[in-house]
């Protein structure tokens, strides 16, 4: 069978693949410390999980709007106008099958064959493949740790092209953490709108902050960069909801138009008693989101400490999100000979940084418990030393 051309131009998954293996080695019996998934070890909150139950109760199991549950879309636009100040109602939203299909969506709406998208390197692995699916090209920034692994104005102003249609930004960032400052973002945003291109922020990771590190929406600095802006955010993080599947995307009016008419054709809308859930989420409590970034903020700084210590490895301290991103260029191993390596002789699964554009640096999740995190650091160091 002669399978279409696109296909052998999209790299699988590194993440989904090793975290299967991981799973796969303990479901065997073998004792695996996993670093490698960007999965919060918690339970989905109680009061969530109730909310979609009760909507289960109540027959809420039929097919309902491909762009999303009413209720839903307006409580999304209420937390983007309380959370973020971004004036948005909710037909500036959709609501989609988890983050990713937020920018999948968003990538068949607006990029032609041949469009450019700027994507700083470390990028989470699948925005260029993205890109790659609707025939565009990822023009690649590399950035590193002198720069705090982010792209500067000076950067994105060279990057551009007549070709350049959208910029991709992470804040707090997937897979080092980083954080830009509301002064780096407001440079960002003037570059972006004197370019007239978009940009899309991808907002994941907002909650999950550090030592006063703050998020800034960067379509809230004024009305010529928030027409330029799209918003891609979800609840897998920040609730601990990875298996429900719930993002949403936000932005321009005619943009969402275009992104629900395509999810019409393909998935339809997300699961209809799962979105009561996510209600609960945005308009509940939210002292479980804090709960759970105390937790986090314990466990970076546990593995920061601990691989710091480490001889031949170099790790920056990231403000956000739940990974760590060192480099081991002192090893003399790339990253995936590094992993390959880690996994068969000492049963610690991390993520190689070539998935994420940066191969001399590995990628380790500290969404696990502390007894994982001290045990599976005591393997990399053994494993290290080994090595140095």
């Amino acid at each position: 069978m002669k399978l279409a051309a696109r296909v052998s131009q999209v790299t699988p998954s590194i993440t989904l693949a090793i975290a299967a293996k991981a799973k796969a080695m303990k479901a065997e019996g073998i004792d695996v410390c996993s670093f490698s998934a960007g999965e919060p070890d918690f339970d989905t909150p109680a009061h969530i999980k109730a909310a979609a139950a009760k909507a289960l109760d109540e027959g809420k199991t039929k097919y309902g709007p491909a762009a999303g549950e009413p209720k839903l879309r307006e409580a999304i636009a209420r937390k983007l106008q309380k959370d973020n100040h971004l004036d948005y109602k909710s037909d500036n939203v959709i609501v989609t099958n988890g983050g990713k299909h937020s920018l999948y969506n968003l990538m068949v709406a607006l990029i032609d064959p041949g469009d450019e998208v700027i994507i700083p390197s470390p990028y989470w692995l699948s925005y260029p493949e993205m890109v790659t699916l609707v025939g565009g090209k990822s023009v690649i920034v590399p950035t590193d740790a002198s720069t705090g692994y982010k792209i500067t104005p000076e950067q994105l102003r060279k990057a551009i092209t007549p070709k350049t249609k959208l910029f991709i930004l992470n804040s707090p960032s997937n897979p080092t953490g980083m954080v830009y400052t509301p002064e780096e973002i407001k440079a960002l945003a003037q570059v972006i709108v004197d370019a007239d291109i978009y940009v899309v922020s991808d907002e994941i990771y907002e909650k999950i902050l550090y030592d006063g590190a703050q998020h800034i929406s960067i379509g809230s600095l004024g009305k010529e960069i928030f027409d330029r802006t799209l918003i891609s955010n979800g609840f897998a993080k920040a609730y601990s909801m990875t298996g429900w599947r719930l993002g949403y995307l936000a932005g321009p009016v005619d943009i969402i138009k275009a992104a629900s008419s395509i999810q019409g054709h393909s998935t339809s809308n997300v699961c209809t008693f799962a979105q009561y859930g996510a209600i609960a989420a945005l308009e509940e409590s939210q002292d479980c989101v804090e709960e759970m970034r105390q937790a986090f903020a314990k466990r970076r700084q546990v593995m920061l400490d601990r691989l710091n210590a480490i001889p031949g490895l170099s790790t920056a301290k990231p403000d956000g999100a739940f990974y760590l991103f060192p480099d081991i260029s002192k090893t003399g191993l790339k990253s995936l000979e590094f992993c390959d390596a880690l996994i068969e002789e000492h049963k610690v699964a991390v993520i190689p940084g070539i998935a994420f554009g940066a191969d001399k640096n590995i990628r380790l999740s500290y969404a696990t418990d502390l007894a994982t995190i001290e045990k599976g650091l005591d393997r990399l160091e053994k494993f290290v030393r080994s090595r140095i």
